[in-house]
């Protein structure tokens, strides 16, 4: 699994913790970090073709992945700019706001998908990729994601 979300603030340091206070099973970011891992997984699991998923921030940075083959920090920084460009080119061809980026590869496909403001979603797909069932699932990934992060919003 992917490191911790860098969109999440520091936990407040605390002065003198009570040895015999009852502790938390998990901090607040591991909750966090897990129910966005759950999302991926779903998605993984409702979709088939869907091999891994990679969530990160809009300037490439890892956030949580669902992934055993990809490296997520390289996929993470590359979706950055993958995104960037798409979204320069539907600007300049004057075609609304991207949604998202397809590569259709040899092998499988690659799909960027923006997650609010300030997040992506890269998913890899084998070449069996039901694109009419992501196409069905993904907006609600999207929705899912997008209030777990904004949850997480301290500004």
């Amino acid at each position: 699994m992917g490191p911790l979300s860098p969109l999440s603030p520091p936990s407040p340091p605390s002065d003198s913790p009570d040895p015999q206070a009852p502790q938390a099973s998990q901090p607040p970011q591991a909750s966090q970090s897990s129910q966005l891992t759950d999302i991926l997984v779903s998605l993984r699991d409702r979709v088939m073709g869907v091999s891994e998923t990679v969530l990160s921030t809009v300037d490439g940075l890892l956030v949580v992945a669902d992934a055993e083959t990809v490296h997520p920090e390289s996929v993470a920084a590359l979706a950055a700019a993958t995104l960037g460009v798409s979204r320069r080119i539907a600007d300049q061809a004057k075609v609304g706001a991207l949604r998202e980026v397809v590569a259709r590869c040899g092998t499988g496909h690659v799909i960027v998908l923006a997650v609010g403001e300030r997040a992506l979603l890269t998913v890899v797909g084998d070449d069996g990729l039901d694109m009419a069932a992501f196409q069905r699932e993904s907006p609600a990934t999207v929705e899912e994601l997008t209030k777990v992060l904004a949850a997480d919003v301290a500004y």
